[in-house]
């Protein structure tokens, strides 16, 4: 099964190896029909520490790391 890629937005990084990424969806909201806007945060594993606040990472699935971490930051 392949692993789930998203894109998202660096919004913290002061955690050692961890990034969180605020990641955007839109949908058409069923009765009203017009598009809605919902976000999401996921802790994310950075072991380098590269990223910082305001850049844009994808993040892919990986093994669970720690309590909240479940996802990996993809090397661009």
């Amino acid at each position: 099964m392949p692993k789930r890629i998203l894109q998202g937005v660096v919004v913290s990084d002061k955690n050692e190896k961890t990034v969180v990424v605020s990641v955007e969806r839109r949908f058409v909201h069923p009765l009203l029909g017009k598009i809605v806007r919902r976000s999401k945060k996921y802790h994310a594993h950075d072991d380098a520490g590269k990223f910082k606040v305001g850049d844009t990472v994808r993040i892919q699935e990986c093994r669970p790391m720690s309590k909240l971490k479940r996802w990996e930051v993809v090397a661009e």
